[in-house]
């Protein structure tokens, strides 16, 4: 009987699928949170806002060709000194419709969407047949004025457009601060342990034994001129110990698992175990207080502002609520920035929430 042909039995190939990392696990689950989702688009837009405030509202130009230069006088509101110096020595400053003209027949400029400063009241005649913005109780919310004006008659919607800006600087930057300090400081103390953890836990619960509203003030009232940047320095200086902690925290957990345990026996130097192996596994839980903290400055430095104490920023939203407070018949100086000093610390807060069910290890668990 001849012999059958060997039989090769071909087994069908599986594709390997590479299973997603835990970051993009975070964020897909963090998108189906429609409260968070809807937060996160709100901060974006206060963000845009913020960066293109001189574009939407203002009385200085985008950009404007005058006497042969190309010049962009809009981005005076970010920093006094990057409007060019022309325009003050030719008294083109606080009139640019008018002025540029009259200084140059050539000259021609891109203006911002709306005509109204956040820092002055804007004047008859710089608008044709506008009579200037009105004053005290007359500046309700009209036309011109789309939320109104103050005693001086400064438009404030344009201050809120551009209160945005300090609103968004102080929550990033003062939180960043806190961030880098706790951050460090917990992650020594955790990865160490021993008298380092006890000297560095020491200081933890001294700082946090300090009242830092108290302190905040205490130390504004010894800077002779202080600035929202001597504010962000301060809050984020004094604002860290939560962070703190729970970088401690999770640096104690993590440091005893395996593969910590593994890179130690293949000599690895401390430096690498700890930002290489250990701190991306703790930064996790440590985002939500972070997110938190945002929040929290913004709302510190409202209450600031809306004491008449601190950086004296004129677009602040504290400001304006505290102009508010000493003309309670100017309704719209304290609905305007109140609603939108609560949408913005809510939608931080639901940010921060959602974070913390997106990156809940137990949270995918419970859904089987």
């Amino acid at each position: 009987m001849p012999e059958s042909p060997p039989h090769h039995e071909t087994e069908p190939r599986v594709p390997v699928t590479q299973s997603p990392g835990f970051w993009a696990e975070v964020w897909s689950r963090f998108r189906k949170q429609k409260l968070a989702m809807t937060a996160l688009l709100f901060v974006g837009l206060l963000a845009i806002l913020g960066i293109f405030s001189p574009a939407i509202v203002g009385t200085k130009p985008i950009v404007c060709d005058y006497k042969g230069g190309l010049y962009f006088p809009a981005m005076g509101y970010f920093r006094e000194s990057w409007e060019n110096p022309i325009f003050i020595t030719d008294g083109v400053i606080y009139n640019y419709p008018q002025k540029l003209k009259e200084k140059d027949p050539h000259s021609w400029a891109i203006w911002p969407l709306i005509y109204q400063d956040p820092l002055r009241r804007v004047r008859a005649g710089e608008i044709d047949g506008y009579s200037g913005n009105p004053i005290g109780m007359a500046g309700k919310p009209s036309r011109h004025n789309l939320f109104g004006t103050n005693d001086l008659g400064e438009d404030v919607f344009a201050k809120m457009i551009h209160g945005t800006r300090i609103a968004l600087l102080i929550g990033f930057v003062s939180t960043g601060i806190a961030a880098v300090i706790g951050i460090a400081i917990g992650a020594i103390a955790g990865f160490f342990g021993g008298w380092v953890d006890w000297f560095l836990s020491r200081i933890i619960e001294v700082m946090m034994c300090i009242p830092t509203l108290v302190l905040i003030l205490a130390l504004i009232s010894i800077i002779e001129k202080p600035t929202i940047w001597h504010l962000m320095v301060v809050i984020g200086a004094f604002g860290w110990t939560g962070i703190a902690r729970l970088t401690r925290a999770e640096f104690l957990k993590l440091r005893q698992l395996e593969y910590v345990a593994a890179a130690r026996a293949l000599g690895f130097r401390w430096s690498r175990l700890m930002f290489r192996h250990i701190l991306p596994n703790a930064l996790a839980p440590v985002i939500v207080p972070i997110t938190f903290g945002i929040a929290a400055a913004i709302l510190l430095e409202t209450t600031l502002g809306f004491l008449g104490i601190g950086a004296p920023d004129k677009t602040s939203w504290g400001r304006l609520l505290n102009e508010g407070k000493e003309n309670l018949q100017m309704w719209w100086l304290i609905v305007f920035p109140g609603t939108a000093i609560f949408l913005t610390v809510l939608a931080y807060n639901l940010i921060g929430e959602g974070i913390q069910q997106s990156t809940d290890p137990t949270l995918k668990a419970s859904k089987h």
